[in-house]
C-alpha cells in the first residue's frame, strides 16, 4: 500500500491528547482527575450566545452563507476594533476556528520551500500548518530575556532569501506573554522593509489582565490578524474564528475558502452575533476577572513548590514552568504525575524543541477549588 504523503512525517500528534486520553480512562475507572492540561475555558458558552444559536436553528437558518461569512457578522467583527484603525468589513473573513484562518493564510502565501519565522516555544499547529503547505517553519528559540517572544532583532537575524512571513502570537500559548506595542511596531517595519508578510495571532486578546492588548492593526493595515470566538468568547466547540486580511489578499482568501470549506457553520455564525451584545460582554468580562484570580493563586503556588516561572503572564490562561529541578523529561514527569496523583498537565514537547524537556504547561482553566486540590496533590507528590 501507498505509505501516505511524506508531509505526514513533519506533522506530530499532540502529546497533550495522550495525557487527556489517559486522564479520561482514569476517570472512567472512578479516579479523580484535576485537569490542568486543557487549553479551553471551563465555562459553558454564555446563555445569550446559546439562545441565539438555538433561535437560528429553529428559524431554519441552516443553509450555506457566503464563503467569507455572514455580512452582518463580518460587520460586527470589524466594528469590534477601535474606530481609528477599524478595518473595512470586506477584509474580514469568518472561518471554522482560528485554525481555518491560518490554513487560508498559509495556502495563500506559501510556495514549496518558503520559510516562516516563529517563536519556540509556540502553539504546535502553527509549524504544522506551514509544513502542510510544503513550507519550512523556522523555530527561533526564545526565553524570559525576550519575554518568550520574537522581536525585531531576532526577525532580522533569522531572515533569509527564502523567508516570506513571520508569525507572532500575542498573548502566546504556552507562555501568556504579550509583545509590547513599541516592539510590535518595530517588527511590522522590519517585515515590511524586507517585503514579507506579518501574521499576528490575537486569539487570547480578550483574556489580558491589568492592561489593554493593542491589536497589530494599530501599526499597519497591510498584515494578517487572526482571532477566534473560542477563548475569550467561550465558544470552542462551535468552531468559529476570523481573520482580517490585507485588501490585496481578499480575493485569494475568498477563492480558497470556497474550495477548502465553503463556509463556516451557519448556526454558529448567527450565535456569534450575540457575542457582541452588552449583556454578553459583561459576563465575559466577569469570567476574565475569574481567570485573573486563578492566575494570581496558581503562579505563586507553583513558584513556592520549586517551579521556575520568571515572568508573570499578561494573558491567556497558562503558566509555562521550568521543571528542571525535578526532571529532565517533561513527558515522563507529566505521565507520572497523572498516574500517581490524578493531576493532568501538558509536557513542553508539544510547543517546540527549545528546552521542551525541561518545561511543562499548567492551564488554570479550572475552578479555584480544583486548582487548590491540584497544588496539594502536586506538593505531596514532589
Amino acid at each position: 500500500m501507498n505509505p501516505g504523503a511524506t508531509r505526514l512525517s513533519k506533522i506530530e500528534p499532540f502529546h497533550v491528547m495522550d495525557i487527556l486520553a489517559r486522564a479520561r480512562a482514569m476517570e472512567s475507572q472512578g479516579r479523580s482527575v484535576i485537569h490542568m492540561e486543557i487549553g479551553e475555558p471551563d465555562f459553558p458558552t454564555v446563555p445569550g450566545i446559546v439562545q441565539a444559536g438555538i433561535a437560528a436553528l429553529q428559524s431554519g437558518r441552516t443553509h450555506y452563507t457566503p464563503a467569507l461569512g455572514l455580512p452582518e457578522l463580518r460587520a460586527a467583527i470589524a466594528t469590534s476594533y477601535p474606530a481609528q484603525i477599524r478595518p473595512d468589513a470586506g477584509r474580514v473573513a469568518v472561518t471554522p476556528g482560528a485554525s481555518g484562518a491560518l490554513q487560508l493564510i498559509f495556502a495563500a502565501l506559501i510556495n514549496p520551500g518558503d520559510q516562516v519565522l516563529m517563536a519556540d516555544p509556540g502553539y504546535p499547529c502553527n509549524r504544522h500548518f506551514v509544513s502542510l503547505f510544503e513550507g519550512e517553519p523556522v523555530a527561533i528559540p526564545v526565553d524570559a530575556s525576550n519575554g518568550y517572544q520574537l522581536n525585531a532583532d531576532l526577525v532580522c537575524q533569522h531572515w533569509s532569501k527564502r523567508t516570506v512571513a513571520v508569525l507572532l502570537a500575542s498573548p502566546s500559548n504556552p507562555t501568556g506573554t504579550l509583545i509590547p506595542p513599541n516592539e510590535m511596531e518595530k517588527i511590522v517595519r522590519a517585515v515590511e522593509e524586507r517585503g514579507g508578510v506579518l501574521i499576528v495571532d490575537e486569539i487570547y486578546h480578550g483574556l489580558v489582565y491589568g492592561e489593554e492588548a493593542v491589536t497589530a492593526l494599530s501599526h499597519s493595515q497591510n498584515l494578517f490578524v487572526v482571532n477566534s470566538f473560542s477563548k475569550y468568547y467561550g465558544m470552542t466547540g462551535w468552531r468559529l474564528g476570523w481573520l482580517v486580511a490585507p485588501a490585496s489578499f481578499v480575493t485569494a482568501i475568498d477563492k480558497l475558502a470556497q474550495n477548502i470549506f465553503l463556509a463556516a457553520s451557519t448556526p454558529a455564525q448567527y450565535a456569534a452575533l450575540a457575542a457582541f451584545d452588552n449583556t454578553v460582554q459583561q459576563e465575559l468580562q466577569k469570567r476574565r476577572d475569574i481567570f485573573r484570580e486563578r492566575r494570581d493563586f496558581l503562579l505563586p503556588a507553583l513558584r513556592e513548590l520549586g517551579f521556575e516561572i520568571p515572568l508573570v503572564p499578561q494573558g491567556a490562561f497558562y503558566l509555562y514552568a521550568d521543571c528542571s529541578r525535578f526532571t529532565d523529561d517533561s513527558r515522563a514527569f507529566a505521565i507520572g504525575l497523572l498516574e500517581k496523583t490524578g493531576v493532568a498537565i501538558t509536557p513542553g514537547l508539544d510547543f517546540g524543541s527549545h528546552r521542551a524537556r525541561q518545561h511543562v504547561r499548567f492551564s488554570y482553566a479550572n475552578t479555584l477549588d480544583n486548582l487548590r486540590e491540584g497544588v496539594t496533590r502536586l506538593r505531596n507528590y514532589l
